[in-house]
């Protein structure tokens, strides 16, 4: 069973829908006694890192998160979910992310257009439980302005401007900037491995 955590502007009827097309079942929840308990979590999320990070503290979500991401769960963040686990967000100074990774999440600047939206093709840096059965470029859908850092648990890169963590993987915790329901075939496998974890 799935946990998708809904703080209240994630992308959930999307990836429902996308386990729903993979026939993986699921339970969506706010809760934090329900997701304390989780045996497998998807944090999706949208927006601003800012109004994520107090949404998830006044939820009471941010203990019961990383207690199951210390107990091995299985973890996927998507888009946001994926840049709230670092330290901090230049796009909102002073507040805290989750700290799994160290950094900052910064914003784009050149002379490209921001946000970074539409397909984009992925340059893989290690194996990837993500991306197993993928062709080594797949292409992915990303809309976002601000990007994480590469670090030693990047899986793969997406080059806009320069290149970013595209795909996180360390141990059980999994996160991925592009938006694996709206990606199609792609985003299917993706989120297929993750499930299958």
């Amino acid at each position: 069973m799935t946990t998708i955590v809904d703080y209240g502007a994630g992308n959930i009827r999307s990836v429902r829908n996308t386990l729903e097309e993979i026939g993986a079942p699921y339970e969506v929840t706010n809760d934090a006694a329900v997701v304390s308990k989780a045996t497998k979590v998807m944090l999706p999320g949208v927006g601003h890192f800012g109004q994520m990070l107090h949404a998830i503290d006044n939820l009471g979500l941010r203990a019961p998160l990383l207690d199951r991401i210390r107990a091995g769960v299985p973890f996927l963040g998507i888009c946001v979910g994926l840049q709230c686990l670092f330290e901090e967000s230049e796009e909102a100074p002073g507040v805290a992310g989750l700290g799994v990774f160290p950094g900052v999440v910064q914003r784009f600047v050149g002379d490209a257009r921001i946000p970074h939206m539409g397909w984009n093709s992925l340059d893989r840096t290690k194996p990837s439980k993500l991306l197993a059965g993928l062709d080594e470029s797949a292409y992915t859908y990303f809309a976002h302005s601000y990007y994480a850092p590469v670090n030693m648990s990047t899986a793969a890169t997406c080059t806009y401007i320069h290149p970013y963590s595209a795909v996180i993987e360390e141990g059980n915790v999994h996160a991925v900037q592009f938006h694996p329901e709206k990606s199609g075939p792609v985003g299917l496998r993706v989120v297929g491995n993750f499930v299958q974890l």
